[in-house]
């Protein structure tokens, strides 16, 4: 693909000159039609040393308002808190809420270029990061992101020039080049092979690239507005198209749909107990053991995910409660997972829950999750029939990035039917202490039974893998509950060990 790339093409100055000035309004009034519309946009500058991405950059972001973008450097290596996480964890964070921009110097194909060629991921991790990348801006423009990516290309013997040039500009070589870039330039042919392996398995319909011919600095930046033009104004239009169509003819939403066969829910025993006597002889022991195993999952480093949901009254706070009783508090966190707010709600939905990922060695626990967006959301209508649909793929794949990290994720669905429910309900009712468990919103899910039953019964279908299985646990009785849930976490993680 490089190899019959024209480097030759230029753009001479006084044309340069005459077609620049629009460009630059252009670009100004799209980013303000984007921040209106409140579309994301991500901007990727990859390519050679020296081939100018950031004097690239520069120019390209001059003619914006500067409070509706962030520029970030990536192109330095892993800090400790990143390498303690999945890879794209450090991306995840830095991509934009709706209607901002962000722009890459460097970005997540760091993964595939320069830890490839310095032999620091294994081959099989390659081709994980490749699919884990494709899934990364897959989701971001399903989720109506922009994401343009720039290759910025130049000849081996034109890199050694400009490093050369700037190296003798005492404004430029303190900051752009050092012993790293002349190790680059010597592995040239290394990079190309790298470069090119990158375009092959990244080009997509949904994020294409764009090799940009950086010998002449006038053509590439002409070459860069156009192509950001093309595509704001390609996404503006769809989105305007949409919001006609949507005023035309508003979306049904429905909270049910097809059965995926029997119920799982049916098939559960929830006659399942332990008496008193048996519970206080077996809790105590696995409390102990959960607290030993904690301490070996931190020497190993290997982090943990432990994931509540279930049905209102379903005992998961408590269930938690006796989980990390005797663990140390410096080696988990609980997340209490409530309605997304304005900021969360500004950005992909598994944006918050990526943040919140436990670094190795240590354990995040939520209560309730990112399976809201096929539960709660879908059944009351927060989110499209398209969008729920399409999260059950989004979260398989969510869930495989952290296994291949090494994250050990337990999936708990807490599973009571409706006449314990209710009896809980009530006794929550007239217990003082408890009455703060108890809200209109509980009682208004409880009408909605039927439907989050379907919900349900789809999702255990389809996002339980054999990476990151479902565990149903029968909790009619609290106390079979907490004993199978240390006892399925203990497993979990002594397979791990």
């Amino acid at each position: 693909m490089l190899e019959k790339i024209d480097l030759s093409k230029e753009t001479a100055k006084e044309e340069y000159k005459k077609i620049i000035t629009e460009l630059e309004l252009r670009v100004g009034a799209l980013q303000r039609d984007a921040k209106e519309l409140k579309i994301p946009v991500c901007i990727v500058f990859e390519g050679w040393d020296g081939a100018g991405k950031g004097t690239l950059i520069n120019k390209l972001i001059l003619p914006l308002d500067p409070r509706g973008f962030k520029v970030y450097l990536t192109h330095t290596a892993q800090s400790e808190e990143e390498i303690m996480r999945p890879f794209l964890w450090r991306y995840w964070n830095k991509t934009p809420e709706r209607g901002r921009i962000s722009v890459f110097d460097r970005s997540w194909y760091r993964r595939v270029l320069e830890d490839r060629v310095n032999k620091s991921v294994k081959q099989n991790q390659l081709e994980q990061a490749y699919n884990e990348i494709n899934h990364f801006e897959r989701q971001l423009t399903d989720d109506g992101n922009v994401i343009i990516k720039f290759f910025l290309h130049i000849s081996r013997k034109k890199q050694g020039k400009r490093l050369k040039e700037m190296s003798k500009d005492k404004v430029m070589s303190w900051r752009i080049i050092t012993e790293k870039e002349w190790k680059h330039h010597k592995q040239y042919d290394k990079y190309f092979d790298a470069y090119e392996k990158m375009l092959e398995n990244t080009d997509t319909d949904y994020a294409p690239w764009t090799i940009v011919e950086a010998h002449d600095r006038r053509f590439a930046e002409i070459k860069i507005f156009k192509t950001v033009i093309e595509a704001l104004e390609k996404k503006i239009a769809e989105v305007k198209n949409a919001q006609k169509n949507n005023n035309k003819k508003k979306e049904v939403v429905s909270s049910k749909a097809a059965a995926v066969g029997t119920s799982t829910l049916d098939k559960v025993d929830l006659s399942k107990k332990y008496s008193h006597d048996e519970y206080q002889k077996k809790i105590g022991a696995l409390q102990e053991k959960m607290r030993e195993i904690e301490f070996k999952m931190y020497k190993k480093r290997a982090p943990l995910v432990v994931m509540y949901e279930g049905w209102d009254g379903a005992g998961k706070g408590g269930n938690i409660k006796r989980l990390v009783q005797l663990m140390d508090p410096r080696g988990y966190e609980v997340h209490p997972v409530a309605a997304p707010n304005d900021i969360e709600r500004a950005h992909h939905y598994l944006w918050r829950f990526w943040r919140d990922i436990p670094k190795a060695g240590h354990i995040g626990i939520f209560d309730r999750s990112w399976y809201g967006r096929v539960l709660v959301e879908r059944v009351e209508g927060f989110c499209k029939e398209h969008e729920w649909k399409r999260a059950f793929k989004e979260i398989n794949e969510f869930e495989e990035q952290l296994v291949n990290f090494g994250v050990v994720v337990v999936k708990f669905w807490m599973h009571i039917n409706k006449e314990e429910q209710m009896r809980r309900f009530k006794e929550r009712q007239e217990i003082s202490y408890k009455q703060w468990k108890i809200t209109d919103e509980d009682w208004r899910n409880r009408e909605k039974w039927d439907a989050y039953k379907v919900a349900v019964d789809e999702m255990l279908f389809r996002t339980s893998t054999t990476y990151a299985p479902w565990t149903i646990v029968e909790a009619n009785s609290k106390y079979y509950a907490r004993i199978k849930v240390l006892k399925t976490i203990i497993k979990a993680m002594e397979e791990k060990l």
